[in-house]
């Protein structure tokens, strides 16, 4: 990476195989710089023993708005911002092998928001992407055009919105004249008192997207946890979190199975860590599998 927006990839293999000073194997003896010791105990540890001394082939180069780069998909595809800044929040999604871009490959979540949307493959192997912003998660696919394999296009699998009501809202003020005006104006995006997506993850063991849903009331954040089936979108389950979301934290969630942890960092480096343990009740689990098989 480099400060003018260029990403560019080498092969490793070439590197090695180029610049390579010395082959050697873990828990073998060695000797290296008039010392003799075993590769990977102490005091020996692992010597550097590759020196680039001139610039391996290139593979790869593209530039992209503060080095942001990311590879996926099936076929390979990359993500990247143009570099403008004025395209801060405009996605381009390109075929790897040929840097054409995709058919709708130019994704851009219209929103008026303090944070920006944030957009990436889905770990899930599936090839898809997923694109956040503060009021919809979009699930999208990579698929090949018909009749045209050499080319690919992006198209909506499924959106998760949040819930909230109509944004738009009107302002009753009366003039000097006594007279009525109604104002209308719009909210931000990601206002606090509208439920806002803060964040999205997968667990891979369940198959289930997870996501947090934070809305601001009166001074308090409350925040659930949404699960939602990672195939069709589906809301299976959600869970209120009984602690209060300050949004001006900083905060993680992690789910396994059946353990959710929510990690919260206040001033000072003062973290609290909030544990649940999920008891799934038979009833509950039938009108989830139910829910499921419906979309099927």
């Amino acid at each position: 990476m480099y400060g003018s927006g260029l990403v560019r990839l080498y092969s490793f293999q070439a590197i090695t195989e180029q610049f390579m000073q010395q082959k050697l194997d873990l828990g073998c003896a060695c000797r290296w710089g008039g010392t003799t010791g075993t590769v990977g105990e102490a005091p020996f540890g692992i010597p550097c023993n590759i020196k680039i001394t001139d610039s391996p082939p290139l593979l790869f180069e593209v530039s992209s708005l503060e080095n942001a780069f990311q590879i996926g998909g099936h076929p390979w595809h990359y993500i990247i911002t143009p570099n403008k800044k004025k395209q801060k929040g405009v996605f381009h999604i390109c075929a790897l092998k040929d840097n054409s871009l995709a058919k709708n490959g130019i994704q851009e979540m219209e929103c008026c928001s303090l944070e920006s949307d944030w957009i990436y493959f889905h770990p899930d192997a599936s090839g898809r992407i997923i694109h956040v912003g503060p009021n919809q998660v979009k699930v999208l696919k990579l698929s090949e055009i018909e009749n045209n394999s050499s080319q690919h296009q992006i198209s909506e699998d499924f959106v998760i919105w949040a819930n909230r009501e109509n944004t738009n809202e009107n302002l009753l003020t009366v003039t000097a004249s006594g007279r009525v005006v109604k104002k209308s104006f719009n909210l931000l995006d990601d206002d606090p008192e509208q439920e806002t997506f803060k964040i999205v993850d997968y667990e891979d063991e369940l198959d289930l997207l997870s996501v947090v849903a934070v809305t601001q009331i009166d001074a308090e954040g409350k925040a659930h946890l949404d699960f939602h089936c990672n195939e069709y979108g589906t809301l299976l389950k959600s869970i209120p979190l009984v602690e209060s979301w300050d949004v001006t934290y900083s905060h993680e969630v992690y789910f396994d199975r059946d353990l959710v942890l929510h990690i919260e960092q206040k001033p000072n480096r003062v973290f609290s860590c909030y544990v649940y343990q999920m008891v799934c009740d038979p009833g509950e689990e039938a009108a989830i599998i139910n829910r499921s098989c419906s979309n099927e």
